[in-house]
């Protein structure tokens, strides 16, 4: 049976334009006002982080929504610290919803005396206080497992379904997904499969860390329409050489769909300049100016999906419903 216990969301400094949007969308699905709940957030002199809580939560069903994005240690200690401020304050539940979780490229110990953050951070949030996580896209899928409390991974997947449908309507069967390489295969197929086109893959080898000695393309890309699907695009090195090779190889357009677009360092100066007609991420990391202004840079929401999420847990129905395009179309209807 549902509780009768209202869901209230509270929202850090990483992300609020997106935490308002969530609370906007659960406020036309319940048709009743959601609002944020009324916090500060400061910092010391020394730049340590204090919170303060304005209204009373005990007893309630809290959503604290904060994506670990850069700067990822304030951000992360941010959502720490919310939380503890939330468990002595007596809230029922505490779900931490993060949209993009950072610290998940350190999932395994890929050199000797190496870290696994993933895990340590899955520590430090259980520690916390917070009882439950939901969050897009994880860069490995087996980072659910470090966690010793619930874990709903949504995929921007079947978003980027929907638009590439709407976007390629004329000629969908003139498109190839591409995944950039063997280590994403699964995540692009999964686009692949939804749109009913087939599949390609961009092979690179390094020499060093950080250098591509060569690129290869398994599978014909000649007269495509090519659509590179990854989760986290950083500096976007690797995507701009990926589209290049692409091109090389017969690919009539390349365009790109990441659901992380942290793009750090000269990244959107490289995709402004690069041969892809258009890099398309979602809004789970808060976008600068010059990611809002880049010509060939566009930006899919995120809220309609996260505050049906937020609703399913809260009333105890399936989140996976969620992963279906039949449930997923009506909630995007005039948005994509």
């Amino acid at each position: 049976m549902p509780t009768l216990i209202e869901p209230k969301l509270i929202s850090g400094n990483a992300n609020l334009p997106l935490g308002q949007a969530i609370a906007r969308r659960m406020s036309l699905y319940r048709g009743m006002s959601v609002g944020l709940v009324d916090a500060r957030i400061e910092r010391f002199n020394d730049a340590e982080i204090f919170v303060e809580v304005y209204e009373n939560v005990r007893g309630e069903d809290m959503f604290i929504i904060q994506s670990t994005s850069n700067p990822a240690n304030d951000n992360l200690m941010e959502l720490l610290i919310m939380a503890d401020a939330l468990r002595r304050s007596s809230a029922s539940r505490i779900t931490a919803v993060i949209p993009y979780f950072g610290y998940a490229r350190q999932d395994r110990r890929t050199k000797a005396r190496t870290p696994i953050t993933a895990k340590l951070v899955a520590n430090m949030i259980a520690e916390a206080g917070i009882e439950r996580v939901l969050t897009m896209d994880l860069h490995a899928a087996q980072i659910q497992g470090f966690f010793d409390i619930p874990v709903d991974n949504l995929y921007a997947s079947p978003i980027f379904a929907l638009d590439v449908l709407n976007q390629f309507k004329d000629g969908v069967e003139d498109v190839m997904v591409v995944s950039p390489d063997v280590g994403g295969v699964a995540r692009a197929r999964e686009l692949a499969k939804r749109i009913n086109v087939p599949l390609s893959i961009v092979d690179k080898r390094r020499e060093k860390a950080g250098e591509i000695a060569e690129m290869t393309v398994i599978g014909d890309v000649t007269g495509k329409k090519c659509i590179i699907v990854d989760d986290i695009c950083d500096t976007a090195g690797t995507l701009c050489k990926a589209a290049e090779v692409l091109m090389e190889h017969g690919a009539t357009e390349v365009h790109s769909y990441i659901t992380h677009g942290v793009l750090s360092g000269p990244a959107v100066e490289r995709i402004t300049k690069s041969v892809m007609k258009s890099l398309v991420i979602t809004d789970s990391i808060h976008a600068n100016d010059a990611v809002k202004n880049a010509p060939n840079i566009r930006i899919l929401p995120t809220a309609p999906m996260f505050a049906q999420a937020i609703l399913n847990i809260w009333n105890g129905t399936s989140v996976s419903s969620l992963f279906e395009t039949e449930t997923l179309g009506p909630i995007y209807e005039g948005i994509l």
